[in-house]
């Protein structure tokens, strides 16, 4: 049984950081890639980050370059997203996602039970 937990997320202020964190099993964690999506109120599901870990690479949305940094840590099967420079519009509920191999930012790409609960990250101003 596949089973990704987030933790980390807090409210912050602006400018502040933030670590989430995404642990994994139920899968081989070295053949697969683990995606950061968010959600805010009344938009859709995008994604934010991926890490490959089958082919060694990273990738980021445009507004989070420079301020986010995906890492993985495949001892532990944990994926970390480090976020510094928070604003308020990275407020969202974060979740991370598994999908076999290659990254995507498409979240329909990844299987409906390959996903985690979930946690809020709140940016104040």
């Amino acid at each position: 049984e596949v089973q990704l937990v987030e933790s980390g997320g807090d409210l912050v202020q602006a400018g502040g950081s933030l670590r989430l964190s995404c642990a994994a099993s139920g899968f081989t964690f070295d053949d697969y890639a683990i995606g950061w999506f968010r959600q805010a109120p009344g938009k859709e599901r995008e994604g934010v980050s991926c890490i490959s870990n089958k082919h060694g690479n990273t990738f980021y949305k445009d507004s989070v370059k420079g301020r986010f940094t995906i890492s993985s840590h495949n001892a532990e099967n944990t994926v970390y997203l480090q976020m510094d420079s928070l604003k308020p519009e990275d407020t969202a509920v974060y979740y991370c996602a598994a999908t076999y191999s290659y990254c995507s930012f498409q979240a329909a790409l990844y299987e409906n039970d390959h996903w985690g609960q979930g946690t809020q990250v709140t940016v104040s101003s």
